[in-house]
This record gives structure tokens, C-alpha cells and sequence, in this order.
């Protein structure tokens, strides 16, 4: 069963669904919402932006509203999904906002275990869910987004964990990588060089560089990434030309973007679109 709540004076929309709305995506499409795919007693096969993810059982994957999602198969799935209307406007925390751990970049998918202690509460986090979208009244909304607030706090500090992330008051590297990702992923299309997002971060592109050392991705690697799976997406789901791809991602001449491809696929865009053709 399907549970929809919608706040008519925002448009917020919440939604917690199962198999059934993942069969929506029998074809690859855009997600359009926030959303968390929680695998429970067996594997969920997806293709997320053309890669193959198999979301073993007690796993949770969170996708955001830009990323393509085809739902090959597997049951026994929950599906929660949310707009920036629902959660993202509200004054959160950064790290567990709509540009926090969960959400920021596009080039790692995030995906949660839960242990047999946390399956215990988060089964309980879900039927709380799923008794206050049976609940209307005057404060359901703000009941909703308290609890969503939970399962991302409560999935933040798992996926921390599973990274060995550990912060203390006067480390502020994660605050950094974040701000950065989120800076690329408003930017990318038009700003390829560090010395941009280091400008607008206060910093000097060798600060972000020593900062980045341990992630073994250098700040113009993140840029040049985002770069490539944005032309990835659009060469597999749009019938636009590598031209017309090389022009919206910053690029006026194409041949530059085909360069930059073909470092970091070993192919040219028309390469990898005559291979998505032939496997289709």
C-alpha cells in the first residue's frame, strides 16, 4: 500500500511506497524526488545512471532528484520519497540537510547497512511513519518532517561510521568536501576551475588540494567527474548530439569535452553513445 501526504499551502509532497512504485521505473527515468530504497528481505537489482547496483537486503541507497533510476527487479522494498518542499526549506543542520552526506555530489551513491539492531529501529522509525500519514491533523506535517529528520540523521551517522568519518570541533574537512560538492553541483556547467570554487570558499586551490589528499580525488578530479557523468546521463537518456552535450555542460568547442571523456572512460562521447544503441 502506498501512503501520499501533500501540503497544499507549500506543495510539499511525502510519500512512502513499495515494489509497486518502483515498477514505475521499469524504464529508465529521472527520480525527481528525493528518495531511499530499503531493501528488507532480498536483493533489489537497480541501473542507477547506467551502472548496475545490486542493493543487498537491510540496505538502504539514497538517490537524489537529478538521477536517472530502472528498477530491474526484486520485492519486499520500501520506498521513501520526499520534494524540496517537504524537508529541504526547512532550517536544518548542513549535515543532514538536502546538501548533507546524503544528498551532496552525484558521483557516490550512498548506501546504508543496517545491522539487526538497527533493522529493529528502524522498522519502529517506519510503522511511526506510516501512523502519523493515518493521522490528520493541523500539525501532521511538522510531525512528518521531524521524523524524516530522524531517518536521515540516524542514516548520516550509519554511513559515517561504514566511511570511518570522524569529526571533531576543530576539524572542518567534511564541512569543506561538502561545500565544495554542493558549489560543483550548482556551478559545473558553466565554472570548470578550482580557482572558482576556491575563490567562493575563501580558500587557496592548493588549501583545497592538502584537503582533499585522503579522499585519493583531487578538487579538479570532482569537477571533471561531475562533468562526464552529467554527459554520461545526458548521452544515454536524451537524443542530444555530443555538440549540443559539449555546449550545456560549458564547452564551445567539442572537442574539448571529448578529450576530457575519453581520459576518464578510455572511449569518445559518439563511442559510448553507439555502445548504449547497441546494447539497447
Amino acid at each position: 500500500m502506498t501512503h501520499h501526504f501533500k501540503e497544499f499551502s507549500t506543495g510539499a509532497l511525502f510519500n512512502i511506497g513499495n515494489t509497486e512504485d518502483l515498477e514505475s521505473f521499469n524504464q529508465p527515468k529521472q527520480v525527481n524526488l528525493y528518495t531511499f530504497i530499503w531493501a528488507q528481505s532480498q536483493p533489489v537489482e537497480l541501473i542507477i545512471d547506467s551502472i548496475p547496483i545490486t542493493l543487498q537486503p537491510n540496505h538502504i541507497i539514497a538517490l537524489t532528484p537529478i538521477q536517472y533510476l530502472q528498477f530491474v527487479s526484486g520485492d519486499d522494498v520500501i520506498v521513501y520519497q520526499f520534494n524540496r518542499e517537504f524537508y529541504c526549506i526547512k532550517d536544518h543542520d548542513q549535515e543532514v540537510s538536502c546538501v548533507g552526506m546524503l544528498f551532496f555530489g552525484n558521483t557516490n551513491i550512498p548506501i546504508i547497512n543496517l545491522d539487526e539492531k538497527e533493522q529493529y529501529k528502524f522498522k519502529i522509525l517506519h510503522e511511526v511513519f506510516i501512523d502519523e500519514l493515518e493521522t490528520k491533523d493541523n500539525i501532521q506535517a511538522e510531525m512528518l518532517r521531524m521524523l524524516m529528520a530522524r531517518f536521515i540523521i540516524k542514516s548520516t551517522r550509519l554511513l559515517k561510521a561504514k566511511e570511518g568519518i570522524i569529526e571533531t570541533p576543530k576539524s572542518s574537512k567534511v564541512d569543506l568536501l561538502r561545500s565544495f560538492n554542493f558549489l560543483v553541483e550548482q556551478h559545473f556547467k558553466e565554472e570548470h576551475s578550482v580557482t572558482f570554487y576556491a575563490e567562493k570558499l575563501f580558500k587557496s586551490p592548493k588549501t583545497l588540494s592538502n584537503n582533499f589528499a585522503k579522499l585519493n580525488r583531487s578538487p579538479l578530479q570532482i569537477i571533471h567527474q561531475r562533468i562526464v557523468l552529467e554527459a554520461k546521463r545526458l548521452l544515454t537518456y536524451t537524443d542530444k548530439s555530443a555538440k549540443e552535450i559539449a555546449y550545456e555542460v560549458g564547452f564551445d568547442d567539442a572537442s574539448h569535452l571529448s578529450r576530457l571523456f575519453k581520459k576518464y572512460t578510455s572511449q569518445s562521447p559518439s563511442e559510448f553513445k553507439r555502445g548504449i544503441n547497441i546494447l539497447s
